[in-house]
């Protein structure tokens, strides 16, 4: 059984990742508390793998390795740090040659088509990070699923879910929850056919 492609982004009301430039996913209209985070945690260590884009994965390589011997950080985000530098990586890269922390590197202009093998060869979970990814995995009909944590802000602008143009697709509600501050949480199966 082939394995399944997770988008899995925390977003505002009208679906932007980003409200500034140089954000990088962490805007102060996030409410990102411990009930939240632990509940990232859960998820993340259920995926088999994660693929990520240059841009993302760079954020994450920055603070998460050695956030997991961090003790001024609290357990759950030394938890995490744990999580992701353990989880085998694929970054996607036409620029990068090398990466660390259980990281291989697919790049060049077959990057799809060698995701879509990887999809086949795999099983369980794959997490997704990164819109320009996600966009190219949608349109090539390959992204199975969408787990949004809604946070509770218009943003009004800025960088959103999928870059445009992307054709109508249908969704079907998996899960909800409802987590502090008013976050919630959507998972839903992209249709086929």
């Amino acid at each position: 059984m082939a394995a399944r492609f997770v988008y899995w982004m925390n977003v505002s009301v009208d679906l932007m990742i980003e409200g500034e430039p140089g954000e990088q996913g962490g805007g102060e209209w996030m409410r990102i508390g411990e009930t939240l985070h632990r509940e990232f945690n859960a998820r993340a260590r259920r995926l088999s793998m994660a693929i990520e884009g240059r841009v993302i994965h760079e954020i994450m390589a920055e603070f998460w390795p050695t956030a997991g011997a961090d003790e001024s950080l609290p357990d759950y985000l030394r938890e995490y740090g744990e999580i992701w530098t353990r989880m085998p990586k694929v970054l996607v890269s036409r620029t990068r040659t090398a990466a660390d922390h259980n990281t291989r590197i697919i790049g060049g202009d077959d990057a799809v088509a060698q995701l879509a093998a990887l999809k086949d060869e795999a099983e369980g979970d794959i997490g997704v990070g990164g819109a320009n990814l996600a966009t190219q995995l949608l349109r090539a009909g390959l992204l199975d699923e969408l787990l949004l944590f809604t946070h509770p802000a218009i943003l009004g602008r800025g960088r959103p879910l999928f870059d445009p143009p992307v054709a109508p697709v249908e969704l079907d509600l998996l899960e909800q929850a409802e987590f502090e501050a008013g976050v919630t949480m959507h998972r839903y199966a992209v249709r086929r056919g």
